[in-house]
């Protein structure tokens, strides 16, 4: 695993990204980074890593382990990410490992607790206090209300700020920039590194939200609904 090649996969949000990186020891070397443009990553994702790999003069073969950030965010960004992860790891049997976007923010700023817009009046949320697991959930204004104690400082990188400001008007708002393939990596390495492997069978997203087919479908096709919350 040391000295090995570690890709890590970000298409949750309106952007998304890709990252190669190399573990030395303790030490981890991010080696290149590629940027997708939403709503492009079916046609962009597979290019970029290859891109990627192929500036490390690597093949997939040398990856020693992939890190998927696996939602909530997007539906079709997620499931392109996922499925590229899949076929990448299923030939050479390489290690993978899910991360929550929400994790990644809050690690990124250093906070606990960390929201990320979901649009439509609602908030991706984690609040993570000591002696309890993490919680990821979706909340629009009054679940918000419902949550006490409010925690006193959240990370956020969008549009989330403006509801979080009117429901805690007492939380710091720690502004931070967006989540990236490098960061997950952070956090995935140490997963990898403790051979913590996600069985591929089971690998899916993180939505925390029903797809639209799922809400607004015909009942008769309705699929039963993902839990809202999430112990992390």
């Amino acid at each position: 695993m040391h000295g090995r090649l570690l890709l890590a996969v970000d298409t949750c949000g309106p952007s998304g990204s890709v990252a190669l990186g190399r573990l030395a020891g303790r030490d981890l070397e991010i080696q290149g980074e590629t940027e997708l443009e939403g709503r492009s990553y079916s046609a962009t994702l597979v290019a970029a890593i290859d891109g990627l790999l192929r500036a490390a003069g690597a093949t997939v073969g040398d990856l020693g382990g992939v890190i998927a950030v696996n939602g909530p965010g997007s539906f079709t960004g997620v499931r392109v990410g996922l499925s590229a992860v899949k076929g990448l790891a299923e030939a050479d049997r390489i290690p993978v490992v899910a991360v929550s976007r929400l994790k990644v923010l809050s690690r990124k700023a250093t906070v606990t607790s960390a929201a990320l817009d979901a649009h439509r009046g609602e908030v991706f949320l984690r609040i993570e206090r000591a002696g309890r697991a993490a919680e990821e959930m979706l909340a629009g204004p009054r679940e918000l209300t419902l949550i006490y104690p409010a925690p006193g400082r959240i990370a956020v990188c969008d549009e989330a700020a403006a509801m979080l400001a009117a429901a805690w008007p007492e939380t710091q708002r720690v502004l931070v920039a967006a989540p990236r393939a490098s960061d997950a990596m952070r956090i995935g390495e140490a997963l990898l590194v403790a051979g913590v492997a996600q069985d591929l069978a089971l690998l899916d997203g993180h939505y925390l939200r029903r797809s639209d087919a799922e809400i607004f479908g015909p009942a008769i096709m309705t699929v039963p609904a993902q839990p809202r919350s999430h112990k992390t």
